[in-house]
């Protein structure tokens, strides 16, 4: 499948691809690519079931990768660094080990390669149970969506996908395809294989998203992998964060 992008900095400067979490779009990371825009050629994508690319029923992090290849074929680019939050680290992981020699640099915010306890079922719940044919605006189905998520900020990003066309409210993400999967979406995104280039982890400080244990299979799959964490952050550490994000990111490029 190829991607919807967003395109930004100067073509002829080295790439960059920014990979989105669940329930995201390529905006989610738009403070990132202004900050590298002036000297690299960033490339926001949409992933699959995701903002404005295409809807599919299946969903996997192999797929997800050749949907990567296939974009930056279309775009002419043989070779770039990856950044992935979340969901979208793990589908940079999968390309990294399904295509080690395309990737230049790796860097993966907030998330290991491993499998993880359901962590969305309230928001799944919530977001099915907003009755879209009957409601006026964000406002209608920000309540509704509180009777199942508390967190304002979470229903603030969730409804940051909710569109309207020809007075019809609907989600930009596939919400069906994304329940239908979800399990391969919070499984280990690869099996085997390793990845020998520069990789960075960058973990939040208050998340728990990567821990000691997972050290091993990291370093198994990631043999050069090096880790920093900024304190005072949770999951959404770039959104907390975002000038010391930036900068491990701009430094670990440079490097």
């Amino acid at each position: 499948m190829l991607l919807h992008t967003h395109s930004s900095g100067q073509h002829d400067s080295p790439p960059i691809v920014l990979v989105h979490g669940l329930f995201g779009s390529y905006e989610n990371l738009g403070v990132i690519a202004r900050s590298l825009s002036e000297h690299y050629h960033v490339i926001n994508v949409d992933v699959r079931n995701h903002g404005r690319s295409g809807h599919s029923d299946d969903m996997t992090y192999a797929l997800m990768a050749a949907d990567l290849a296939q974009t930056l074929d279309d775009l002419q680019i043989q070779q770039t660094a990856i950044l992935g939050h979340s969901m979208g680290g793990k589908m940079a992981m999968a390309f990294a080990l399904q295509y080690p020699q395309r990737v230049s640099k790796l860097i993966l915010a907030d998330i290991a390669p491993v499998a993880y306890a359901p962590r969305h079922t309230s928001i799944i719940t919530g977001l099915n149970a907003v009755e879209l044919a009957h409601i006026n605006g964000r406002a209608d189905a920000d309540k509704q969506l509180s009777a199942y998520i508390d967190e304002a900020g979470v229903r603030q990003f969730l409804l940051k996908s909710l569109i309207k066309n020809d007075d019809v409210f609907s989600w930009r993400f596939n919400l069906t395809a994304l329940q239908a999967n979800y399990a391969a979406l919070i499984s280990e995104p690869v099996l085997h294989g390793h990845f020998d280039g520069p990789v960075l982890f960058i973990k939040g400080g208050d998340s728990d998203y990567i821990l000691p244990e997972h050290r091993p299979v990291i370093l198994r799959l990631f043999p050069a992998a090096q880790a920093k964490v900024i304190q005072g952050t949770g999951h959404w550490l770039h959104a907390e964060k975002p000038t010391v994000f930036c900068k491990l990111v701009q430094d670990f490029l440079l490097s």
